[in-house]
């Protein structure tokens, strides 16, 4: 079996209070995102930058009606134990949230991909996608061929996080004007690194969201 989920809710909860090993301590908030548009409902987590429009995304086996759902952040601001505040917050993003339903889900599991088998991964193992751009993102699998132009070191995908200001974390909506086609970055938590997507159902099954973390929370913070 998988590594198991930590508690999600204790990510977006503001005002939650972690320290980390570094003895960093983190504060909870959640900044809201827009809509993101699942024409098929397969939805594909990974590093826009890096893969977005290669093909190499599949689509997790977990599927949902097609529609428009919103998409969230946990984020954690971090500071020095009894350091005045600086004049710049420190910001990490910890996890992204994909809604699908607004009830609390009651069981998880990892996300995978068709040939992926939960049931062959160790205690501490997970699926998870790579990141070598210090982003991640959800989207439709039918909008794969969407964003020609996020491709490289300019375009669409860049200008949103430029823009972003104080808010450059995002999560930033980048929308294809020729089919409305739509994605939703973010930065990922400490970098670079592999990260897990987890899937939320409620009591009767139903998927109520997919979230990624990122690692910035400890787990026995959500313990």
């Amino acid at each position: 079996m998988p590594m198991p989920a930590p508690d999600f809710s204790w990510h977006f909860t503001p005002g939650n209070h972690f320290q980390d090993m570094g003895s960093l301590v983190g504060t909870m908030s959640v900044v809201k995102g827009g809509e993101l548009w699942l024409p098929t409902g397969r939805v594909v987590a990974c590093d826009p930058f890096v893969s977005l429009g290669t093909g190499e995304s599949e689509p997790f086996t977990a599927e949902v009606a097609p529609g428009r759902y919103p998409v969230e952040c946990a984020v954690a601001t971090l500071a020095e134990p009894d350091e005045p505040p600086a004049d710049e917050p420190h910001l990490r993003i910890a996890a992204a949230r994909l809604l699908i339903r607004d009830t609390e889900p009651v069981t998880w599991e990892i996300a995978h991909q068709a040939g992926q088998d939960p049931a062959e991964l160790a205690d501490d193992e997970f699926f998870a996608y790579g990141v070598d751009a210090g982003t991640g993102c959800f989207y439709d699998a039918a909008c794969d061929e969407s964003f020609p132009d996020c491709v490289g070191d300019e375009g669409p995908l860049w200008d949103a996080f430029d823009a972003g200001g104080g808010a450059y974390l995002g999560p930033h909506t980048v929308t294809a004007p020729d089919t409305g086609h739509n994605l939703i970055a973010f930065m990922s938590g400490w970098g670079d690194g592999a990260y897990p997507t987890w899937v939320g159902r409620d009591a009767s099954g139903e998927v109520v969201c997919f979230v990624t973390d990122f690692f910035v929370v400890p787990a026995e913070a959500t313990a």
